[in-house]
Order: structure tokens, then sequence, then C-alpha cells
């Protein structure tokens, strides 16, 4: 196989990948997690216009119920529950796209490097990953507050360094196939280096994969800022639907009756994970063979037809 004739075998492959992610995309659960998540992002792009009153400055009592005025009622110090939570999954959806983006990058460069080369690399790499995965989240966040002060960029920073570890794991499984695939090899004896043969043949082969490890990671990350702001160790003073439940749980909302001002904000983040694992899990179904071919598949919940398969196909 000559070198055009390798390229345009890569590029087959690539286009193959893509269609199957293209044919995924149009299966129902896609397109309802796709609506979510779409819905989530427009509004925290336009959430300073969107938002009916301002997310800091009281519009009406304590603890209002909800009402044609507020549809969400008010917390505790007269904020509007609506104004908070379109705000605040402004400030969610950053930090969980982030951390999860920052997570992929550390994964993808580890599981490359790790299933490309393997050898002492892929001990020294697939090791630290190993160590990663023990590390307590939760406990490293409150040294982090302890010691930094809590913030959003730390709480960016330690979700990220702990969430590349499936990603890496993954990834180093998918190169260390593709690394023994015959366009691969013809391309390296053709004296193609490591650089470009990870970068032109190896890299677009990963990318559908990436991306459906991304909108799962997004669905971890918003999980656990919320967590972990729930439990005061984000920065008190920016608006998250973390902070939003925190503030309410610790001011008495549920005592007074006000659900309204702890719900929503829950209920959002329940949308947001669903949305994600629904298109996160159709994309990952259509680049897993087993899968698409499975007669009782978990994903869809329905029994495939057998008539004429034969009794040996039970």
């Amino acid at each position: 196989m000559t070198g055009p004739e390798a390229g345009k075998a890569s590029a087959a492959r690539r286009r193959s990948a893509w269609s199957g992610v293209g044919a995924a995309l149009t299966r129902p659960a896609a397109i309802i997690g796709l609506g979510i998540i779409g819905f989530f992002l427009v509004l925290s792009i336009f959430a300073q216009w969107i938002q009916p009153y301002s997310s800091s400055t009281p519009s009406c009592g304590v603890f209002d119920p909800p009402s044609p005025a507020h549809w969400l009622g008010c917390d505790d110090g007269g904020i509007d529950v609506l104004s908070l939570v379109i705000q605040g999954g402004q400030v969610s959806m950053f930090v969980g796209f982030t951390s999860a983006g920052m997570a992929i990058i550390i994964g993808s460069i580890f599981g490359i490097l790790s299933g490309y080369f393997g050898g002492w690399i892929d001990t020294v790499l697939m090791r630290i990953t190993d160590y990663f995965i023990v590390i307590p989240q939760i406990v490293l966040m409150i040294v982090v507050a302890a010691v930094w002060g809590p913030s959003l960029s730390h709480v960016i920073i330690v979700i990220g360094a702990l969430l590349w570890t499936s990603t890496a794991r993954v990834i180093r499984a998918q190169v260390k196939t593709l690394r023994e695939r015959t366009y691969i090899h013809r391309v390296e004896s053709l004296g193609a280096g490591h650089l470009r043969i990870i970068w032109r043949h190896i890299v677009p082969q990963l990318a559908p994969l990436l991306i459906a490890n991304a909108v799962l990671a997004v669905t971890v990350a918003i999980f656990n800022e919320t967590a972990l702001a729930f439990l005061g160790l984000s920065d008190p003073t920016a608006v998250t639907w973390g902070t939003i439940m925190e503030h309410a749980f610790d001011r008495n909302a549920i005592s007074a009756g006000a659900w309204w001002a702890i719900v929503p904000a829950g209920l959002c983040v329940a949308a947001v994970i669903v949305g994600a694992y629904l298109w996160g899990t159709s994309i990952e179904d259509a680049l897993n063979p087993r899968l698409r071919i499975s007669y009782l598949s978990a994903r869809s919940w329905r029994l495939r037809p057998l008539v004429g398969r034969g009794p040996d196909a039970l």
C-alpha cells in the first residue's frame, strides 16, 4: 500500500467512524439528550438577558411561594429562585464543561502515549493513573479549601485532575487496538514518524470516542461540583446549583416548608445528568459493535426478533 493509498484508507475509516456517530444522533434517546443539553446551554449563554429579576437584589418577601410574578417563588433573602437557578446554571455548566475538558485532555495524553508506545512508558503512566484513581476526591478538596481557600478555580482543578483516569484507560485500550492495525504498520514502514502517525491516523479514529467520554464526563463533573458546593467547599460568593441548595438547606428552607428554594436546582442537576447520559451512551452504543449486534440490548430494553434464525440463534 503506497502513501496516498494509506491516506485514503485512513480517511475512509474516519468517515466510517463519524457516520456511526451521525447515525447514533438520530436515535430518540440522543435527540432527547441533545435537546436537554442544548436547552441548558442556551439558558447559560443568555442568562443575563433571560433571568426575570436580579440574582443579588431582593424582589419579593422571604420564602414567598410560587406565583405568576415569581414562578419558582423566593428564597430566604427575597431573591427570585428562577433567576438564581438560571444564574447558577451558567456557573455550574461552565465548571462542568471546563473540568470535563481538562480531564479529557489529560486522559487522552496519558492513554495515547501509554497505548501507542507500550513498554516502560505504559507501565509508568498506568501506575500514575492507578495512584490518582485511589485519591479520595472529597478529602482532597477539603485539604485544598483549607490550604488555598474555597474557590471555583480550585474546584475545577480538583475535579479535572481526578476525573481523567477512566478516559485514560479507555483510550489506552483503543490505541492498543489501533496500533496493531495493518494500515498503521504500513504507514510506519513508509517512514512516517510517531507524531505524524498519532496525529494523522490515531487521533482521528479516537475523536468520536473522545466525544462520548467528554459528554459522560460532564455529568460527573457537574454532579461533583454540586456535591462539593453543597458541602461548602466551593466559592461561597458564586451562585451555582450546589450553593443554591446549600444555602437553602442551611437556612432551614425545608423546615419552613419552602421546598421551592431547593427542589428546582436539584431537578436541573438531574435533568442535565440524564440528558448528557442519554447523548453519551447513544454515541457509545454506535461505537461499540457488541452493543449494536446484541439481541437483548440493555440500552434499548427490547428483544429483537429471531424469526428465521433457527434454533441455534437462541
